[in-house]
């Protein structure tokens, strides 16, 4: 297969690469520096160049907050850039999946997220991810979404990379027990992402680890593998963050991964084993 991933050195970028890479696939690695998706006239000329079966589009702004202090530079890069992707893919015949994310809806239900449940984004992020998600499925059966939360990865920023640098400064660790999800380890997801583009399937995924925690339980499970107390890590409520953050969370972000299980796909497995590969390579 020959696949083109933009993003390329971001978190989910990077693993998927090795992962193509590494099922022989014939794979163009474009990461910023190399296209800004963005700019119409380098999409529409990387991939009518190149020529791909599949794209897969890991580029995004995901800066919570800062997409919430400049909205239309959230719209261009999440949405706008979405479709410069999606019209190149068109032009030949790639199909194209699209990574997005559990922001696009508000987080009130009592239950995970399936597919087909309203979307109602909260932040300026989860409507710019909501539109590029639109731009996406304008291609038809030639393209797919996937939704996925809470990612963690050996490349970029991250939650477990937050808490390794922080539990040698302090003898108490403060998350928020209110927010609720699924964390996702970007070297299970990217197989995923492959196998997608792989199978040409359509339509809106789900797709994240097993098993859902708060912030705090998931902070909790880290400190327990790196063998330190998980009782120095305390709960307390969004309300009480200090600063308050600028940009509104979802109280609740699982995924019902329902269309991978109702198609047959495998489920990943439960978010404890990759957490720990994970540590034990960042710790190495």
């Amino acid at each position: 297969m020959r696949v083109l991933v933009t993003g390329a050195g971001g978190q989910v970028g990077t693993d998927t690469v090795m992962v193509c890479e590494a099922a022989g696939d014939h794979v163009a690695a474009l990461d910023h520096a190399s296209l800004d998706i963005g700019r119409r006239d380098q999409v529409l000329s990387a991939i009518t160049s190149f020529r791909p079966d599949a794209v897969i589009n890991c580029a995004a702004w995901t800066a919570v907050d800062a997409c919430e202090a400049d909205p239309d530079r959230a719209l261009a890069l999440n949405g706008l850039a979405v479709r410069n992707v999606a019209e190149a893919c068109h032009r030949v015949g790639a199909h194209l999946v699209h990574l997005s994310t559990d922001y696009v809806f508000d987080g009130t239900l009592d239950r995970p997220y399936h597919e087909w449940d309203e979307t109602n984004p909260m932040s300026v992020y989860g409507i710019s991810k909501l539109i590029g998600e639109s731009e996406a499925l304008a291609l038809g059966p030639d393209s797919a979404v996937v939704r996925t939360s809470w990612v963690s990865g050996a490349h970029g920023a991250n939650m477990v990379k937050t808490v390794i640098a922080l539990i040698d400064q302090h003898p108490q660790l403060a998350f928020v027990a209110d927010q609720f999800g699924h964390p996702t380890f970007a070297a299970d997801l990217a197989p995923m992402l492959r196998l997608v583009a792989l199978d040409r399937r359509s339509g809106v995924h789900h797709i994240t680890n097993q098993r859902p925690t708060s912030w705090f339980g998931f902070v909790q499970e880290v400190v327990a593998v790196l063998g330190r107390d998980p009782a120095m890590v305390v709960p307390i409520a969004t309300a009480d963050l200090q600063p308050p953050r600028p940009a509104l969370r979802p109280p609740n972000s699982m995924l019902d991964n329902a269309v991978a299980r109702m198609n047959g796909l495998p489920p990943m497995r439960d978010f404890a084993e990759p957490l720990a590969e994970l540590v034990r390579r960042l710790t190495a």
